[in-house]
């Protein structure tokens, strides 16, 4: 008998935080499995940094300071 989505949820919830951890890593492993290798990830997060590196030598895009950058995520996480 399959059971619907709202189903699974509401029991996964429903279980202690180590079983609710536990299963979420199984869940997340399940997805990396049918992901790229570790190798064909590390090959298009260097492609990535390289052109983003690019972007900022030409002008192209801009850096934004780390500290405005945490101070925005710090003003999101406290907001109701």
């Amino acid at each position: 008998m399959a059971h619907s989505f709202p189903d699974i949820e509401k029991e996964a919830m429903g279980l202690p935080a180590g079983d609710r951890a536990r299963l979420a890593v199984r869940l997340l492993d399940s997805l990396e499995e049918a992901a790229e290798s570790p190798e064909e990830i590390e090959k298009l997060w260097l492609a990535e940094a390289e052109r983003r590196f690019q972007e900022l030598r030409e002008g192209v895009a801009q850096g934004i300071p780390a500290q405005e950058v945490f101070a925005e995520l710090r003003a999101k996480r406290e907001r109701p």
